[in-house]
């Protein structure tokens, strides 16, 4: 394939933890990233929130997923018209229920209706072909995370992310592209913030666990820990890929536990669980670096040193945006839908072949 020219591409991402949006500009041909551009984030509010919460677990046709979607969609209408010289907008939505193999996966947003507030062309739905494919539909961000293993030129490194729930990538900078065999291994690795989220939600009223705070005050109750390792989850082959509450018995589980007890609890399972991820590995990466909120939480990040068996540095540390990297990601894939480049691959997702998503929508 002739090489194309680079472009402004603006990506965006709402992610299962539900604090709001991240918007960032990347220069990119789809294959190589040239540049990194202007970035901002938008918090939902509280009302916001509580809107996009009900509606977890939904399809569409509810009332819940009606003011989801319009929340969604206001939100990164507002964001993402502040940023000014993009040719192409990465528009991934919120996910709200992900059944891959069952009913499939549901973002809410209309990608129709932000082209046309935006006047840009966008990009989304970026899931559901490789759902319909047989593939597991995320994670989506390991394409970009080995163009950025390439700027790295480095050993095999793994790139995870701690949002709602845990995902990582494996990639080797030395084959040919991310859908090459072998370039690139990736999957769910389990709760992350998530689970700590709502229970600070539920106890104390608070959005997060800010700095590990609270987790740092208690203790890790390890037969819990080692309870929780024996979902059938953990013994499956990857890749493989969950809903945000697809480990509602975790949290269920703590409930005997002190505030800050079950904090750290919960803490240490999100780090096990990457621990437990890392044996599936194709070979033992030489790092890993950590983006997703969860790498601001000190006592996280002391608990996956602990238990990993290899350096985990916060991706700032590789000269990365670790606030960023996911809507970034967007902004790459939504250049190779519009290339016709491939988005996933069985060493992604599970699905068959390599497959393109996403559907672009132009304003009229």
């Amino acid at each position: 394939m002739l090489k194309a020219k680079p472009v402004w591409a603006l990506g965006a991402m709402s992610g299962t933890s539900l604090d709001g949006v991240d918007a960032a500009m990347l220069l990119t041909d789809g294959e190589t990233v040239f540049d990194f551009g202007p970035s901002a984030f938008r918090p939902y509010s509280l009302p916001e929130q509580a809107i996009l919460r009900a509606a977890l677990g939904h399809w569409p046709g509810t009332p819940e997923v009606r003011a989801a979607a319009e929340v969604t969609e206001a939100a990164h209408a507002e964001l993402l018209s502040r940023f000014d010289g993009a040719e192409l907008v990465g528009f991934h939505g919120q996910t709200l229920a992900h059944d891959p193999g069952g009913r499939g996966t549901h973002q809410a947003g209309n990608g129709h209706l932000l082209a046309e507030a935006l006047g840009l062309p966008v990009v989304w739905d970026f899931r559901s072909d490789d759902v319909r494919l047989g593939g597991q539909g995320a994670p989506l961000a390991p394409f970009y995370h080995f163009a950025l293993a390439k700027r790295l030129g480095a050993d095999p490194v793994v790139f995870l992310n701690l949002g709602g729930v845990g995902n990582l990538t494996w990639a080797d900078p030395s084959a040919k592209g991310p859908d090459a065999p072998g370039a690139v291994f990736a999957f769910d690795t389990g709760p992350a913030n998530a689970p700590i989220n709502d229970l600070m939600q539920q106890r104390l009223g608070r959005d997060r666990d800010e700095n590990g705070a609270l987790a740092a005050l208690g203790s890790a109750d390890e037969a819990l820990i080692a309870r929780f390792l024996e979902h059938p989850f953990f013994f499956r082959m990857a890749p493989k890929s969950l809903d945000r509450d697809a480990f509602s018995g975790l949290s269920e589980s703590v409930a005997g536990l002190s505030d800050a007890d079950a904090a750290r609890t919960l803490t240490a399972a999100a780090a096990a669980a990457v621990a437990a991820g890392l044996t599936l590995l194709p070979a033992p990466p030489s790092q890993v670096l950590t983006g997703g909120g969860g790498r601001l939480n000190p006592v996280l990040m002391s608990e996956l040193n602990a238990r990993l068996p290899c350096p985990v540095r916060p991706v700032e540390a590789a000269g990365f945006d670790g606030d960023m990297l996911e809507a970034q990601a967007f902004a790459f894939l939504a250049v190779r839908v519009a290339r016709g480049l491939p988005t996933s691959a069985p060493g992604t997702t599970g699905v068959a072949a390599a497959v393109g998503g996403g559907q672009i929508s132009r304003p009229a």
